[in-house]
């Protein structure tokens, strides 16, 4: 049997533009941070690029007729920002907003609701040039972009995140180096993390201008388990927990950074910053792969903790632990700490990477994921028994892509891609995800709507 959601529950895929777009240097799109970064040697696993990646730039039409297939009733992608202003500022390419034009309107006629994100990692290199998210700057920019960006499309995406995991982009971009723009600035990237909120509230206030109806965030979050009871590892884990989870949510959710952290941040913030931040959200996107284990390191340590790997669990060929309780308990506990603060959430992300590939009959037969997402589904349907106010899930990803760092060699998708021929297959876990959407309540047979949010 199936696990069983409300009616009205959403069920959806999502991708990010460089991901699956390809086409970097057509129609206008100028480059971005990630053009500039996987042109530099060693930065990239495989050495590969997403200057092709799926190809969905010109093969988007066959992209939303596999997702009408599926029955999805969300899909959430991003705006190539590179793509709507080439230099992250001044007029929009009108060949960049055309493609999306037509994306939108291909997705509705499939009966499936636009989720668009404004930023998925993608800033316009020129930006970068110019100090990036370190550039106060920077904002005033996004705003811009935002509003452009509002103004077009409005009247027709359902739901609207203005920017993708901060806190990834904060620790992974600008804080230890392994993703674009590539600088190891440890602590000081706290710079980011806050413009990088700030932009997020900006742009958020441009969307409502220009009509949007439902704004939320997709923040990665996890629990934080201390390696020992040991004090130092105690201790490591909640500076981590606050760091990875406390310092994004608090700032969205109510106005402040956590009191043990907010003298770190007081030289950053100017008047007003707070309540900028602090917009309406109309749903709280979380995006879920894995709990971390964290452990205090020596005094002589540029960093304060280390993240282990959780033991004792089975893992996914990118090598997370797949721990789908951990899903559910940070849900309840999300909702105990934030009550009344905290609106309605939607998955944003979560799934796997398996790589599986086609078998002698052309069938990828991807059991583990199929597995992975009935238990992280399983665990969502709990937490909402439970009194979780939990509207959506949206699975990473609808098709294999270019993934960061690691290049072409994880694939996380519900179709399998041929980087050679760009042949899109659906897998087995495409077919178990069709029917678990078909299986729920009759009067929620369409997959929808969630417009109440």
């Amino acid at each position: 049997m199936f696990p069983q959601f409300p009616p009205g529950f959403r069920f959806g895929t999502s991708t990010a533009a460089y991901q699956i777009e390809g086409a970097v240097a057509e129609d206008g799109r100028g480059p971005s941070i990630w053009d500039t970064f996987t042109a530099q040697p060693g930065r990239i696993a495989d050495g590969t690029s997403g200057a092709v990646a799926c190809d969905h730039y010109h093969r988007w039409e066959e992209d939303v007729a596999l997702l009408k297939q599926l029955g999805a009733g969300g899909y959430r992608f991003s705006i190539a920002w590179p793509r709507i202003q080439p230099t992250g500022s001044g007029p929009a390419n009108p060949k960049g907003l055309a493609f999306y034009d037509r994306l939108i309107d291909g997705l509705l006629e499939a009966g499936v609701q636009p989720m668009a994100t404004l930023y998925h990692w993608d800033l316009p290199q020129a930006l970068e040039d110019d100090g990036g998210w370190l550039n106060r700057d920077t904002i005033d920019r996004f705003a811009d972009y935002a509003a452009i960006v509002g103004d077009a499309f409005a009247d027709r995406v359902e739901h609207w995140i203005p920017i993708n995991e901060p806190n990834v982009v904060t620790t992974l971009g600008y804080g230890i180096g392994e993703h674009a723009p590539g600088k190891q600035l440890y602590f000081d990237s706290l710079h980011v993390a806050h413009h990088l909120l700030l932009a997020h509230g900006r742009a958020a206030i441009a969307l409502r201008a220009a009509g949007a109806t439902s704004i939320g965030c997709a923040n990665n979050h996890a629990p934080v388990w201390p390696a020992s009871d040991d004090d130092a590892d105690v201790g490591a884990s909640k500076l981590f927990d606050t760091i990875w989870n406390g310092l994004f949510i608090e700032p969205m959710l109510l106005g402040r950074y956590p009191a043990d952290f907010a003298f770190m941040m007081d030289d950053l913030v100017q008047p007003g910053d707070m309540a900028t931040i602090r917009q309406p959200l109309d749903f709280y996107g979380v995006n879920y792969y894995s709990p971390v284990k964290v452990a205090a390191t020596p005094d002589e340590s540029e960093m304060p903790f280390e993240m282990l790997e959780p033991l004792g669990y089975p893992v996914t060929d990118r090598g997370w632990a797949v721990v789908p309780d951990a899903l559910r308990e940070w849900l309840i506990i999300f909702r105990a700490r934030y009550r009344a603060a905290l609106p309605p959430i939607m998955i944003t992300e979560s799934g796997c990477a398996y790589s599986d590939e086609p078998d002698a009959n052309g069938v990828v037969d991807d059991q583990r994921r199929i597995d992975y997402l009935d238990a992280h589904l399983r665990a969502v349907a709990t937490a909402i028994e439970r009194g979780v106010d939990v509207r959506g899930y949206y699975t990473w990803s609808l098709m294999d892509n270019f993934e960061w760092a690691e290049g072409l060699a994880q694939r996380f998708g519900l179709v399998h891609i041929d980087y050679e021929t760009l042949r899109r297959t659906p897998k087995k876990s495409f077919e178990w995800y069709a029917d678990v959407i078909a299986a729920q309540p009759a009067e929620r047979a369409k997959n929808g709507p969630t417009s109440n949010l």
